[in-house]
């Protein structure tokens, strides 16, 4: 495992880490006791940075993900937590308040069994009012920073034009890392164009979702995924060209994810700890060159293309 600075954070996280939202059972029903697993096996096999919200699965996540951190020494993993997005039932509930956002730090270190969180974030800030993430929500995080509740403050967003709007809004030294998902894969690499952004303030640079949300899956996309048709179908035929060289599209999309030694790490989620060690060994291996080239140019048609002007 190859292990990358985040930022001026002084975290160095694994290249390959740990998301989960899947323990939320936002893409399927689960087993506790293989979420558990999976957790384990994760921080077993050399993964050290662990991102949860308590949005998955309506604080069903991190109250799992809080007994599989049970048994393991809290020196071996960085855990990750969010405010602002919340919900039940499958409705969506936004609160970006100040108020709220302390109290739902305190609330997930308590599901979560721990009396410290490394990093902080504002969850997916493209629905919320940006100017009351900077002037309320991150305020709030900076003081509980200021008073050790918690180490670093970050922002996560689909949207990368907004990250730029608030990092400009606030105190230097304000936002210590940015989540940016669906935005460096196989099919997508605009985070490119903000890297020299992001370094020229010292802040971490995290990638999520390496296949795209289910796009890059020999399995394909979901019926809710929001992409546009024909990047679905350009996907499913990238899938279909990896498989019958005898290759796996997942294989080949982490292997790009982690490629960028200038992105400090990138989150996959899984339930299965047989996937976890699955996605390890695949990052192990060199990326295979023409096989990386035949993919991109079968995705060309539809590359950069998203679901949310970016």
């Amino acid at each position: 495992m190859v292990y990358r600075d985040l930022g001026r954070t002084g975290m160095k996280l694994s290249a390959l880490s740990l998301g989960a939202s899947s323990l939320g059972g936002v893409f399927h029903e689960l087993e506790e006791s293989a979420g558990i697993k999976a957790v384990h096996a994760a921080v077993e096999h050399g993964i050290n940075f662990i991102d949860v919200s308590p949005y998955y699965g309506h604080y069903k996540a991190e109250a799992l993900l809080g007994k599989a951190l049970r048994e393991i020494n809290r020196s071996k993993y960085y855990l990750s937590t969010k405010v602002g997005r919340y919900g039940a039932d499958g409705r969506n509930l936004w609160d970006y308040s100040a108020e709220r956002a302390r109290r739902s730090v305190f609330e997930s270190m308590e599901r979560l069994g721990v009396d410290y969180i490394d990093l902080i974030n504002v969850h997916d800030i493209e629905f919320a009012d940006l100017r009351q993430v900077c002037n309320e929500t991150l305020p709030a995080l900076v003081e509980l920073r200021n008073d050790g509740t918690v180490g670093h403050v970050g922002i996560t967003n689909l949207n990368l034009r907004h990250f730029r709007y608030v990092i400009d809004h606030v105190p230097a030294g304000t936002v210590e890392s940015v989540l940016s998902f669906c935005h460096y894969c196989l099919n997508d690499d605009a985070l490119l164009d903000y890297l020299d952004y992001f370094e020229s303030k010292g802040i971490g640079v995290i990638n999520a979702s390496p296949f795209s949300m289910g796009l890059l899956t020999s399995r394909g996309a979901p019926s809710w995924h929001p992409a546009p048709a024909p990047l679905r179908r350009l996907c499913a035929e990238a899938a279909e060209y990896c498989a019958s060289e005898g290759k796996s599209i997942e294989a080949l999309a982490l292997q790009f994810a982690v490629g960028n030694p200038r992105i400090a790490t990138t989150l996959f989620s899984t339930t299965r700890a047989e996937a976890v060690e699955r996605n390890i060994s695949s990052i192990a291996e060199e990326i295979n060159a023409e096989l990386l080239a035949a993919v991109r140019h079968i995705l060309e048609p539809a590359f950069r293309d998203t679901w949310l002007n970016s």
